[in-house]
């Protein structure tokens, strides 16, 4: 047999300690390698992340601030950027250590490689601890200090009441519109919007454009200027006037302007409000509809009866005499004021749209043309032959109806600043009865309903549900009273569940419950 030695692994001796290792090309063993390099140099071992405690959020130099969790992907990024040294070495892994949340410290275990020698990489792991310092961003100091706003949205509309703001402030919930506000100011006639820059106040100028009617105006004040670097600072106010004609006014034509719409009456009502007004001949049942341009070009298209003229009419005869169109039908109807109803036989009979919604025995809402104080130039020209006695807008029903019935619904509402204004009595009354009428309005038109958010109140369908079953006879007692004489109510399937996804306080100050 042939001897085959065994191969014997070479070794030699460390430069450093003279212990036995496999040849490299360092001649060192791996502890005095690390004696003598350290890898983790230039790498700061404690860092400092700038926290908002208000909205808390992290700043990511040089001036952006992002929302990050704790031992989040993000979190850990912006730990990792704020080192330094880590472009000289290869990161191989990094992942948090747990730490109390309190104790405002973060801490990052990293391991690294880099070649210390020729054709010699070292390894090593090491933690480094970030001190999270609390710090307010632009956009919190601009909310707790005065007069930082950048851009300013001042909502205006020349009315007597406040549906159309009602109307508008579920719009803008719905869409999501308020979410760049640094503040909403409830003034005298209107809403102010402040905002941190000028591009979100010209979108909200643009969002109003497209649900209402309306013009703007931008003017701009010189706050401050650097001759040395020609940079100024300005504060910008956006203006915009809201078209003062509302859902249900009996608003009057110039005859020219009637003739370019189709040539409609002179004297028509509106329908509905969105982009445009729509417009009803009540007459012919003829539609039309005014932009907002032709009613800024020819200012003398004039709402002459708003909701607060409505008188009350008893419905004696509903003859239906033409076609119709949509939810409308003509008629001719036969209506008493209700302060003549068993004292005289003074009847009116009038031609109105609301053939398929009346009944003998109803109870209508509209103007009293015979008794108004109308001080309009327009109407005055108007033929006198074409003027009716009482046009009709709507059905009515009975007051002690409507307040016996509770609302299974609610509304949210912005959350506003008064001011140091404190409304007085009257106006918080009139603001409450203007509120009822709206409430009033959803629940009469589906199609109102349809652009906005209504939540179920569930505590009221709870109640209601409870003692369903002990007030049966007293329900019955109540159809057989006033059978006939149901107000609309708002479907339970239309109804959203609310979604809270903050604090209970919190959810407090934005809910308006409707009761």
């Amino acid at each position: 047999m042939e001897f085959v030695p065994e191969p014997r692994e070479q070794v030699i001796l460390c430069c450093e300690c003279g212990t036995a290792i496999p040849p490299n090309p360092a001649n060192m063993c791996v502890n005095c390698v690390r004696s003598l390099v350290d890898v983790t140099e230039g790498i700061p071992k404690q860092a400092t992340i700038h926290w908002c405690k208000n909205c808390e959020r992290y700043l990511q130099p040089p001036a952006t601030w992002m929302t990050c969790d704790l031992e989040s992907r993000e979190l850990l990024a912006l730990c990792l950027k704020k080192l330094k040294g880590l472009t000289k070495v290869r990161l191989i892994d990094a992942g948090f250590l747990w730490t109390e949340p309190h104790s405002r410290r973060i801490k990052v275990k990293l391991t690294i490689q880099k070649e210390v020698f020729a054709a010699t990489i070292l390894q090593q792991t090491f933690e480094v601890e970030f001190v999270v310092a609390s710090m307010m961003c632009p956009d919190c100091t601009r909310v707790m200090a005065q007069n930082t706003w950048k851009a300013k949205v001042q909502v205006r509309q020349k009315v007597d009441h406040q549906r159309t703001f009602f109307y508008l402030e579920q719009l803008i919930l719905k869409h999501s519109a308020h979410n760049e506000t640094i503040n909403i100011a409830e003034v005298k006639g209107g809403l102010d919007f402040h905002f941190a820059q000028r591009s979100h106040a010209i979108k909200m100028v643009d969002f109003l454009g497209s649900m209402v009617p309306t013009r703007s105006k931008t003017s701009e004040q010189l706050i401050s200027s650097d001759v040395h670097t020609s940079t100024s600072n300005y504060k910008f106010t956006h203006a915009v006037e809201i078209i003062p004609i509302c859902r249900d006014d009996l608003v009057v034509i110039p005859k020219k302007t009637a003739n370019s719409l189709g040539h409609i009456s002179p004297l028509v009502l509106s329908t509905r409000i969105g982009n445009t007004i729509h417009v009803i001949d009540f007459k012919t049942l003829q539609l039309s509809e005014i932009s907002g341009t032709t009613y800024w070009r020819h200012e003398d298209i004039v709402s002459i009866c708003t909701m607060r003229d409505l008188k009350k009419f008893y419905v004696v005869d509903v003859e239906l005499v033409g076609p119709r169109v949509g939810k409308y039908a003509l008629a001719d109807i036969t209506v008493q004021r209700l302060g003549d109803v068993g004292k005289n036989d003074d009847v009116i009979i009038v031609r109105s749209h609301l053939g398929n919604v009346l009944n003998f025995g109803d109870l209508a809402l509209g103007y009293d043309l015979l008794t108004a104080n109308i001080n309009c130039d327009t109407f005055e020209r108007l033929n006198p032959d074409d003027v009716p006695s009482v046009v009709l807008v709507k059905k009515g029903y009975a007051e002690r109806r409507r307040k016996r019935k509770q609302r299974n619904w609610r509304l949210k509402a912005l959350n506003k600043d008064e001011g140091d204004m404190v409304p007085k009595k009257q106006e918080l009354q009139k603001k409450t009865t203007d509120f009822e009428a709206f409430l009033r309005d959803l629940e009469e038109d589906p199609e109102l309903r349809q652009g906005i958010n209504l939540y179920k109140d569930t505590s009221v369908i709870e109640r209601a549900s409870g003692s369903a079953a002990g007030n049966t006879d007293a329900m019955l007692e109540d159809e057989d009273d006033e059978e006939g004489d149901d107000a609309p109510e708002v479907p339970l399937e239309e109804l959203l569940n609310d979604l809270k996804l903050a604090s209970s306080d919190e959810a407090d100050d934005e809910d308006m419950v409707v009761e």
